[in-house]
């Protein structure tokens, strides 16, 4: 995929996810269901999508062991919520209601280190590289000065309050742009 489309496609697809999360809960209970799956499936993509982003930043950056140990921190993250929105996926699917999630994910979390690493740390490799690499750039003054504050945003937003995850892949979406802009597009290359 065009680097270009992923630094504005992964925002908006965290912006599906917390849309359609919201949606889910207006029930009063999320999952499972459709928009369970559906928002899972979206945020799964995002990142994917991220993956990609955090590679392309490490170039933005210089490529140094700095922004390579960020990106490798960050894909590592992407592995862990990998993992954990697809348990979520699976138990979605096993779950005949929401109680039934519930006796799932305590067997899933009850497994020794499942926890730790995919629920409580590993994800936190993600938020804290996405941010880190951002502050990287600002500090190389290769972006504005505004943006990772706006990548802070994006990140604690959720943190208050889950339902302000549109919020945040907004203010994410706002500080990408500029980052879209500047990503190298893929050519075709003609084969002679």
């Amino acid at each position: 995929m065009n680097s270009r489309i992923a630094f504005i496609a992964a925002p908006l697809l965290t912006f599906a996810y917390g849309v359609i999360r919201i949606i889910d809960g207006l029930d009063g209970s999320r999952g499972p269901g459709l928009a369970w799956t559906a928002g899972h499936l979206a945020f799964m993509a995002a990142l994917v999508l991220f993956a990609q982003i955090f590679w392309q930043l490490r170039a933005m950056a210089g490529r140094g062991t700095l922004s390579t140990v960020t990106a490798v921190a960050g894909t590592a993250g992407i592995a862990t919520l990998l993992a954990q929105f697809g348990i979520d996926l699976v138990v979605g699917f096993m779950a005949a209601d929401h109680d039934g999630m519930g006796v799932l994910f305590d067997q899933v979390q009850s497994v020794p280190g499942v926890s730790i690493v995919v629920y409580d740390g590993g994800p936190f490799l993600f938020y804290l590289a996405q941010l880190g690499i951002v502050l990287q750039l600002a500090v190389m003054r290769r972006v504005k000065a505004w943006m990772p504050v706006l990548v802070l945003l994006d990140l604690a937003l959720p943190f208050m309050d889950k339902d302000l995850i549109p919020l945040g892949a907004l203010c994410l979406l706002v500080s990408f742009v500029p980052l879209a802009r500047r990503a190298p597009a893929r050519h075709a290359v003609a084969v002679a």
